[in-house]
C-alpha cells in the first residue's frame, strides 16, 4: 500500500525495495506479491496503477527466476490483458495507464523470448486490434536484464561491464536503474552489430561457395565447346559477380582480425575465388 500509494507523487523507493525483499525471503513471494500487483494495476486511480507498475518492473528486476515464472503465466497475463481489453476494465483505464501496461507486455516479449504465453498474449493482443503497433521504450524505461543471456554474451566476456551492471541493478536509486538500462541497451546494439557481421560472413561466404562451384561446372563445358549461349551468358555473370565479392571479402576479413578462425575461413573461401576468376580469364578471356 505504501509503494502504490497514489497520493504521493514521486515513487517511494525504499519501500519497493523493501517490497522486492519480502518477495525474495518468502517461498510464496512471487504469487502472492503478483495477485497484490495485478489488484493494484488495475485500480481506477491513475496514481495508484502507475506506481504499480512500477513496483512490477522493479520486481521483475530484482526478484530472479521464481519471479519471472510467475508472471509468465496465463494467471498474472491475463489480469493485465484486463486492463487493455474493452470488455473489461479498458473502458474506464486511462490512456497513460493502458500505454505503460503494453510497454510492460511488450518490453517482455524482448527480453522473456523464451516464454512463449508472453509472445501468445502479446500477439493476440495484436490480433484484436488493441495493440495497433509496438510501442517506442522510451530512453529512460526500466528494463529487466535479458535472461537467459545468449551464449557469447558481452556481459559474459567484458567482466567490468557486468560487475557494473549488476551494482546498477541492486540500486534502488531511479538514476542508476536508468543508468543500467542504458548500459544494456548499448549491450544490445553491441551485439546486434556483431551478429549482423557474423551474418554477412556466413551469406557471403556461402555465395562464393555456390558461385565457384557453378563456375567450374560451366567452364568444364565451354573447355568441351558444349557450352550454349545462354550458359555462356550465365557464366560471364557469374564471373562479374565474383569480382564484386573480392572487396567484400576483403572488408569482412578487416572486421573479423580479432577472430582467427573467421578469418581462416575468409580467407579459404577468398582463394577459391581468385582461383576461379584465374580460370576464367585463362580459359575465356584469353579466346
Amino acid at each position: 500500500d505504501e509503494a502504490t500509494d497514489p497520493s504521493i507523487s514521486e515513487e517511494n523507493w525504499e519501500c519497493i525495495q523493501r517490497f522486492c525483499d519480502q518477495v525474495n525471503a518468502d517461498t510464496e513471494g512471487p504469487l502472492f506479491a503478483l495477485r497484490l500487483l495485478a489488484h493494484k494495476i488495475q485500480s481506477p486511480q491513475e496514481g495508484e496503477a502507475l506506481h504499480a507498475l512500477t513496483v512490477l518492473e522493479t520486481c521483475v528486476n530484482n526478484c530472479g527466476d521464481r519471479f519471472h515464472s510467475e508472471m509468465a503465466k496465463f494467471r498474472f497475463l491475463n489480469e493485465l490483458i484486463k486492463v487493455l481489453s474493452p470488455k473489461y476494465y479498458g473502458i474506464w483505464s486511462s490512456e497513460k495507464v493502458k500505454s505503460r501496461v503494453t510497454e510492460v507486455i511488450f518490453s517482455w516479449t524482448v527480453w522473456f523470448p523464451q516464454e512463449v504465453k508472453i509472445q501468445d498474449a502479446y500477439q493476440m493482443l495484436k490480433k484484436q486490434g488493441i495493440v495497433k503497433e509496438d510501442p517506442k521504450l522510451p530512453e529512460d524505461k526500466i528494463l529487466p536484464p535479458p535472461s537467459p543471456r545468449p551464449q557469447n554474451s558481452i556481459f559474459d566476456t567484458d567482466e567490468e561491464k557486468s560487475k557494473l551492471l549488476a551494482r546498477l541493478l541492486k540500486s534502488s536509486h531511479p538514476a542508476d536503474l536508468q543508468a543500467a538500462n542504458r548500459l544494456i541497451q548499448s549491450v544490445i546494439k553491441e551485439e546486434q552489430e556483431k551478429s549482423a557481421q557474423v551474418s554477412r560472413r556466413v551469406n557471403t561466404i556461402s555465395e562464393v561457395s555456390e558461385n565457384v562451384k557453378r563456375m567450374d561446372e560451366l567452364l568444364e563445358n565451354y573447355r568441351r565447346h558444349e557450352l550454349s549461349p545462354a550458359d555462356q551468358d550465365t557464366l560471364q555473370a557469374l564471373f562479374q559477380r565474383c569480382e564484386k565479392l573480392r572487396p567484400l571479402l576483403f572488408r569482412l576479413a578487416s572486421e573479423a582480425v580479432a577472430d582467427e578462425e573467421a578469418l581462416a575461413e575468409i580467407l579459404q573461401a577468398n582463394d577459391k575465388l581468385s582461383q576461379a576468376l584465374g580460370q576464367y580469364r585463362q580459359v575465356v578471356a584469353s579466346q
